[in-house]
């Protein structure tokens, strides 16, 4: 089911045993975020139990200070999330997709988050997971549920230095990003369409698209890029133009004659 307005409208909104104000969109298979514009100022959304894949795309939600995301599917979080939800507090990602140590930097960005959750993630198994998230994560005082010890703090900064100066061991987890993203899945869609299929593009076409896609800002870029191609077409941007298409084989044979010459 997607998250339209109709159902955000017609969700229940109340207040917490916190007295703060909560969205109730638990249980709905949602495969993706997207009008909560319409939602109001709420200090609270519970998105429990859905289908959601990237935690992102949320309009500007500067008194939202507590997500429940539990028992989704989320693999992936959207690098300008921060910026929409300024004064996170409180995220609850237990039991989601989350696979590499360094899917988790964007969480240092959450000035004021002090709780968060991660078990059942399978990045929970990766080796100093622990540490790595309180690196990261500055002002993080109880993680899956355990307090925050000053010994741990000390471990993290030993493990992975500074920020400005960081480890060789840092160097190498930031170097590993997930690539376990679909952006079919994340719209709720199954195996691409027929016409997808018989989509034919070259090799430098498929390089831009990639490039498109990982430079896109938010999940509506990403979707309308998927639409495109759904429907069989390439989408705007995507197909080189003559002077690209030259300017791609000048600096292909520059890399080459400088190849030859080393």
């Amino acid at each position: 089911m997607r998250l339209t307005a109709e159902l955000i409208n017609h969700s229940l909104s109340y207040l917490n045993p916190l007295k703060e104000r909560e969205l109730d969109l638990r249980g709905h298979r949602i495969p993706a975020i997207e009008n909560l514009g319409v939602a109001g100022a709420q200090d609270s959304i519970d998105l429990t139990d859905n289908d959601i894949q990237l935690l992102g795309n949320f309009p500007l939600s500067p008194r939202l200070q507590t997500l429940l995301l539990a028992h989704n599917r989320i693999s992936a979080i959207q690098q300008s999330l921060p910026a929409a939800i300024p004064r996170l507090r409180n995220l609850v990602l237990t039991s989601n997709n989350l696979s590499e140590l360094s899917d988790l930097e964007i969480l240092g960005q959450f000035p004021l988050l002090t709780h968060l959750s991660l078990l059942g993630n399978p990045v929970t198994k990766k080796e100093n997971y622990r540490y790595w998230v309180l690196w990261h994560c500055a002002n993080v005082r109880f993680l899956d549920f355990q307090k925050v010890k000053l010994v741990e703090r000390q471990k993290a900064k030993e493990l992975f230095g500074s920020h400005e100066t960081p480890t060789e061991l840092a160097s190498t987890i930031m170097g590993a990003k997930s690539n376990t993203f679909d952006i079919h899945a994340a719209n709720g869609a199954g195996a691409p369409s027929s016409k997808m299929s018989r989509l034919i593009t070259t090799d430098k076409e498929n390089k831009k698209l990639k490039q498109m896609i990982k430079n896109a800002s938010s999940m509506d870029e990403i979707l309308r890029l998927e639409k495109a191609l759904n429907e069989g077409r390439l989408p705007p941007g995507l197909v080189l133009d003559d002077d690209e298409e030259e300017e791609e084989e000048d600096d292909e044979d520059d890399a080459e004659d400088e190849k030859m010459q080393e």
